[in-house]
């Protein structure tokens, strides 16, 4: 893609949440997690490369210890739909006997995020915690749910915030959907 088809998908897609609403849903998320893991001592799992955008936001605004390593694992290989799971990158910490908190992007069709979730249980992880920036509501039975969800976003293409679009525009502070056809 060049920066100006860049540019066009950009000025031809609808904003969806703003900066603001982001940032507030962010500031929201990190008071429930830290409700909830405060006192947990947890192993925090960004998953790579998505929510890396979404994890260096909110870990300034986790104020209580916390270990920090990544995983990468991918379906979409910068394409709008997802196949096959590969995995890139496990935890190189140890899992076993922790709470685990996986922070992801977006919580899609749930496969993704289940397969994290069933892997780190086998790796031994006491219990695995997840907290998505976005949820699509696309009414398809997940086979998981977020412990914590920054904001519901339609079922459509959504880029920013960390998620791309054909690869780009992860580094928007807004989130934004494609423009239906």
């Amino acid at each position: 893609m060049t920066p100006p088809e860049a540019q066009q998908l950009l000025d031809h897609a609808e904003c969806v949440a703003s900066a603001e609403t982001v940032q507030a849903a962010i500031d929201r998320l990190a008071d429930e997690i830290g409700q909830a893991l405060g006192e947990a001592f947890p192993l925090v799992l960004p998953v790579m490369g998505g929510a890396v955008v979404f994890a260096g936001q909110l870990l300034p605004k986790l104020g209580f210890p916390l270990e920090f390593d990544y995983l990468h694992v991918t379906r979409y290989r910068g394409k709008t739909h997802g196949g096959e799971i590969e995995w890139k990158v496990l935890p190189g910490q140890s899992v076993a006997g922790r709470h685990v908190l996986v922070l992801d992007d977006i919580l899609d069709e749930g496969e993704t995020l289940a397969a994290i979730r069933d892997k780190l249980l086998e790796m031994g992880a006491a219990r695995v915690w997840s907290a998505v920036l976005t949820d699509k509501a696309n009414g398809l039975a997940k086979p998981i749910r977020a412990d914590f969800v920054g904001l519901d976003v339609p079922d459509r293409y959504v880029f920013g915030c960390g998620m791309d679009a054909y690869g780009v525009w992860r580094n928007l502070p807004a989130i934004y959907a494609l423009k239906e056809d």
